[in-house]
């Protein structure tokens, strides 16, 4: 734990719990919330898992990095992952949609 504290810049197990805790409501909110999208767009796995999943990756994929921004707000670590987020566009070459 001490090595992820040191890498993330964090100071206290508190403020890494809190961390955890968003991931992993961010992850759970956005899988639960791909499925009623997919249906909205009217996706549905008798369509055949290629075209399904990816599509359903696609749409999992913009919503998690909203929601990750929001749940760290709401949970007081905003300034973390925002600037989580940013490092993230920046290593899959999107840096020009977060301008500083």
């Amino acid at each position: 734990m001490e090595k992820l504290k040191k890498r993330w810049n964090i100071t206290n197990n508190w403020q890494l719990i809190v961390i955890l805790v968003v991931f992993a409501i961010t992850g759970s909110t956005s899988a639960k919330f791909a499925a009623p999208a997919t249906d909205a767009i009217g996706m549905t796995r008798e369509m055949g898992w290629y075209l399904y999943w990816p599509t359903r990756i696609l749409i999992i994929f913009p919503l998690y990095q909203v929601l990750l921004v929001f749940f760290g707000w709401l949970f007081g670590e905003y300034h973390f992952f925002w600037n989580f987020e940013k490092k993230m566009l920046r290593h899959l070459g999107l840096s020009f949609i977060v301008k500083e």
